[in-house]
């Protein structure tokens, strides 16, 4: 996130208002990973936040990138 100039504000827009483009199955712990792509919250350009729900439900934010 710092590398890429963004907030946790940056996140949560993106988290609200985007949509899931891909989901991926670890190999070995055949655990699911989601994909999703949304909007800056000043809408300036493109974020990526990659998620999987941890074991009692909650969601872990894996990694996050811009572009």
């Amino acid at each position: 996130m710092d590398e890429d100039g963004l907030s946790i504000f940056d996140v949560e827009n993106a988290l609200l208002t985007g949509s899931v483009v891909q989901r991926q199955t670890d190999r070995k712990s055949r655990e699911r990973k989601y994909v999703i792509e949304g909007r800056a919250a000043d809408d300036a350009g493109a974020v990526t936040v990659v998620v999987k729900f941890g074991p009692i439900g909650t969601l872990v934010i894996l990694t996050v990138y811009g572009e």
